[in-house]
């Protein structure tokens, strides 16, 4: 055996070319890339305008004009741009993934054009299934045009053509609409694509012979008058986005090309629900739907904006996040609340009009801007025992602001601490906890203070030893009967004298409470961990009335079975006064207790009922 046969060849392997399945990749953009079809018509008006745009930074003085005619299921898309030769033809338009913007120098002006991944003309396939596209360059006057026609199975052919038959520089694209796709080559819906996509596009574009910009933008206009230019961008929202706005708020970032309008919701809106907006780059709409744009907090307005510096995505329907993207984020979110600070300063009505539907909006940016809570503190709603307030105006009538973080918790003790001179704030709703407890550092001296069970019992007035001792028996009663229920009876007497009974729990007692419940149920290895977890804080606690005369009677009852009823049905009407949610236990007391009183007052012995 010859002994080179048995070593390893140590030639090179042959290197391979990747094939590409083009009705696969064109099945891969419509269904994954891109959202809908009708990007097709942007990535032909897109490559239109680079090609304008190439050519101007050659010859300044160069035709800038876009025409698109549709009929019969065809379209045709014509542009004075720079045109292509043969060599350009076979190494852009056939190269997946190469962009013209990539060459000739052109590296350094990328952010001068609108795309810059090659895969534009791609999208065409989306609808069509055959693209014919002519062209003859600018830079190479003498060139002849050139004619590339590709199918959509991947194949292409390139041949020239003679000089009449493109007389001028530019690009002209043909499409054939594939099977079923006719509907979007149409001339009304290629006329509404245009217009959407095109309205802010600084060159002459047409559809037909009806021009489809809008210039200038509605924010860019000139008006009569400050009320005129409102209600001109009133109305300009409705038909963009079918909302009349509360108002507009402007935004011009010079630094970042950035020049639009905000336009504030006309109703509330949830702080979860993702704000989407519309962004032009350069003139050319590239997405309604950027979620990134502004800061989470500034839910309550919907932008509409032109940029020459943000990045899109591949399929230029969203934006690149990046540093740019979050500068500018911070920027325009600085807009805004500029905006707030002006309304607060010069125009209260306006101001409160606002807040009566997005304070939490305004909240939910407070929370993190000690200035603007400051400047807010006037102006923002909060439910207080005193009514519908301020924070500034509760402080300044209240030594200690005292607040609950939920709102069980204050359903619980407005009513009694109200009657005793305490004033509550309403912590349960969002982000008001927070503020709350930020007070104290935007308003020097102010004295916060969370209200728990303790705190209210304290500011209720004792009973005279002697009258409780009396009613030790009663007492016993209810606290034999309520104990299986983890809640503790206390006598006190307090206003309003209408209030029997009054149940108070905190978080800690309500967790407490929510251990024992699981170590019942729990079997012997999980009851001992829950039995370790076992805490010290105190129960809940019914707080029996000794001024209401209901409770005065029932003390005196003398039958310790219907003291007991009595006492379950106390604690029952307590909870739903302080709207508690009802634990089975609960529900199970409160029926039982309800059937007790009515054997009562119809006088039946229950254990006589089957004595016939």
């Amino acid at each position: 055996m010859d002994s080179q046969t048995s070593q390893p060849s140590q030639a090179s392997p042959s290197p391979h070319t990747f094939q590409v399945d083009l009705r696969g990749l064109v099945d891969l953009l419509s269904h994954h890339l891109y959202s809908s079809p009708k990007v097709y018509l942007r990535e032909l008006l897109q490559n239109a305008v680079d090609a304008i745009t190439a050519r101007r930074a050659e010859q300044p003085d160069a035709p800038a004009t876009v025409r698109l005619y549709a009929e019969g299921g065809t379209l045709r898309v014509e542009d004075s741009g720079i045109g292509l030769t043969e060599s350009d033809v076979h190494s852009l338009l056939a190269t997946i993934g190469r962009s013209s913007k990539r060459n000739d120098g052109l590296e350094s002006a990328r952010s001068d054009f609108l795309g810059q991944f090659g895969i534009g003309l791609l999208a065409c396939f989306v609808v069509a299934e055959r693209i014919r596209v002519v062209s003859r360059s600018a830079r190479t006057p003498d060139a002849a045009p050139v004619e590339w026609t590709a199918a959509d199975d991947g194949s292409y052919t390139v041949r020239t053509l003679p000089h009449e038959a493109h007389t001028e520089p530019g690009t002209t694209v043909h499409l054939v609409a594939r099977a079923g796709a006719g509907e979007w080559l149409s001339e009304e819906r290629v006329r509404s694509l245009a217009r959407d996509f095109g309205a802010l596009l600084p060159y002459d574009v047409r559809v037909g012979d009806e021009p489809i910009a809008d210039l200038p933008a509605p924010w860019d206009r000139p008006y009569p008058s400050p009320t005129g230019r409102r209600i001109a961008l009133a109305r300009h929202c409705h038909d963009l986005f079918g909302f009349t706005p509360l108002d507009s708020i402007d935004l011009d970032v010079p630094l970042a090309g950035i020049r639009g309008v905000a336009y504030v919701l006309p109703s509330a809106v949830s702080p979860a629900q993702r704000a989407t907006h519309r962004v032009h780059l350069k003139g050319m709409l590239l997405t309604e739907r950027a979620e990134q744009l502004l800061p989470d907090w500034a839910f309550f307005v919907r932008c509409v904006l032109d940029t020459d510096s943000l990045r899109p995505t591949a399929s230029r329907e969203s934006l690149y996040e990046d540093e740019t993207l979050a500068a500018v984020r911070e920027a325009l979110g600085e807009r805004i609340r500029s905006w707030l600070t002006g309304l607060a300063a010069g125009d209260p009505e306006r101001l409160a009009a606002f807040l009566s539907v997005h304070h939490l909006g305004v909240k939910s940016l407070a929370r993190h801007d000690a200035e603007m809570l400051r400047t807010m503190l006037p102006w923002l709603p909060f439910e207080t025992t005193d009514g519908r307030l301020s924070l500034e105006e509760f402080a300044q009538r209240h030594p200690v602001v005292h607040f609950t973080r939920t709102v069980e918790e204050y359903r619980q003790v407005a009513p009694i601490a109200s009657a005793q001179g305490v004033g509550v704030v309403n912590g349960g709703y969002t982000y008001d906890s927070e503020l709350i407890e930020a007070l104290p550092a935007v308003r020097p001296g102010t004295v916060v203070s969370e209200l728990d069970a303790d705190t209210v019992t304290a500011h209720l007035d004792a009973v005279d030893p002697a009258e409780e001792l009396a009613l030790s028996a009663f007492l016993g009663v209810a606290r034999a009967r309520l104990d299986p229920l983890n809640c503790d009876v206390v006598l006190r007497a307090f206003h309003p004298m209408s209030v029997p009974a009054l149940h108070l729990d905190d978080r800690a007692a309500r967790h407490e409470q929510a251990r024992a419940e699981a170590e019942e149920q729990a079997d012997d290895l999980w009851a001992g961990i829950l039995g370790s977890l076992r805490g010290t804080t105190p129960r809940a606690r019914l707080v029996l009335n000794h001024l209401n005369p209901l409770i005065r009677r029932i003390s005196s009852l003398g039958d310790p079975d219907l003291m007991g009823t009595a006492t379950e049905s106390l604690y029952g009407q307590a909870l739903l006064m302080a709207q508690r949610p009802l634990r089975p236990a609960d529900s199970a007391l409160l029926n039982r207790a309800f059937i007790g009183l009515l054997e009562w007052a119809t006088h039946t012995d229950p254990g006589k009922d089957d004595r016939r």
